[in-house]
């Protein structure tokens, strides 16, 4: 079983930079491709960005490309999300979730197959 704590969501101002991070427990964390999706108010939860388990490939959907970096410590059990150049569209509650793969090198897009999540955290960007 691993659970998942996310932190460092708040409210801020549009243009300004926020770093989530998601505090893994459980054994084996470089076993598990970890992945970040949000969701907002009225819509379905979206794909935000992906890591591998070796930290070694990431992917990102296409409104965030670029201004947002998912990162791992996988001695600290902790995945982050880098949020940069924040749009008040980047409002939503943020969820980490983990994934068990054999393959270190691969990352998911799809939340099909993510077996663990967290909380969420809530990120407001005013505009």
């Amino acid at each position: 079983q691993v659970q998942l704590v996310e932190s460092g969501g708040g409210l801020v101002q549009a243009g300004d930079s926020l770093r989530l991070s998601c505090a893994t427990s459980g054994r084996s964390f470089s076993n598990y491709a970890m992945g970040w999706f949000r969701q907002a108010p009225g819509n379905s939860r979206e794909f935000v960005a992906a890591i591998s388990g070796n930290g070694g490939s990431t992917y990102y959907a296409d409104s965030v490309k670029g201004r947002f970096t998912i990162s791992r410590d996988n001695a600290k059990n902790t995945v982050y999300l880098q949020m940069n150049s924040l749009k008040p569209e980047d409002t939503a509650a943020y969820y980490c979730a983990a994934r068990e793969t054999l393959y270190s090198n691969v990352y998911y897009f799809s939340e099909d197959g993510y077996r663990f999540w967290g909380q969420g955290t809530q990120v407001t960007v005013s505009s």
